[in-house]
């Protein structure tokens, strides 16, 4: 599947948290952010 580029504004408390959750987790932070949008549940239309 073909990668893209997502761009968005974030505080920088949470993009430390982030960060951070990530070097704990030896993660990237695309990794726990795919992570988080493949558990989120869509409503049948």
């Amino acid at each position: 599947m073909e990668k893209q580029r997502l761009s968005l504004r974030i505080e920088s408390e949470r993009l430390e948290k982030l960060r951070r959750i990530s070097d704990q987790r030896r993660k990237t932070m695309t990794q726990l952010i795919e992570e988080w949008i493949d558990r989120l549940e869509e409503k049948p239309s």
